[in-house]
C-alpha cells in the first residue's frame, strides 16, 4: 500500500514540476524528482531485502526522502512555482503516516524476534 501510494506520488510531482519555470526545469524540479522518487525506490530495496531490521532502515531513509520533498515542495509553493499545493500536501501527509505505521510495525516485529 505504501509503495502504491509513493508511486502515485511520484506522478503527481512529476505534472507539478512540468508546469514549473523552464529556468526551474534542472534545479528544483530536479531535486524535487529525484526526492519523490527515492521514497518508492527505498520501499522497494527495503522489502527485497532478507530481514525485518533492515526493511525497517529502508523506510526510515524513505522517510527522510519524503520529508526532503515536503520541504522542496513547500520553497516552490513560497516562491510562487505553483499554488493549491494542498492536494499534493494531503497525499505527503497521509503517505507519511503509512510510512510511521510501517517502520513501527517492523520495529516491534524485529525487536520480537531478538
Amino acid at each position: 500500500m505504501a509503495w502504491q501510494r509513493a508511486i502515485l506520488l511520484v506522478r503527481t510531482v512529476c505534472a507539478v514540476t512540468d508546469r514549473f519555470p523552464k529556468r526551474e526545469r534542472f534545479e528544483l524540479s530536479k531535486q524535487i524528482r529525484r526526492a519523490a522518487v527515492s521514497v518508492p525506490s527505498n520501499i522497494a530495496e527495503g522489502a527485497a531485502r532478507a530481514s525485518r531490521r533492515e526493511f525497517a532502515r529502508f523506510v526510515g531513509i524513505a522517510r527522510g526522502s519524503l520529508s526532503e520533498l515536503e520541504t522542496q515542495l513547500i520553497v516552490s509553493e513560497m516562491l510562487g512555482y505553483f499554488h493549491n499545493a494542498r492536494p499534493i500536501m494531503d497525499a505527503v501527509d497521509g503517505l507519511k503516516k503509512l510510512l510511521n505505521g510501517l517502520h513501527r510495525s517492523l520495529r516491534s516485529k524485529y525487536n520480537q524476534d531478538d
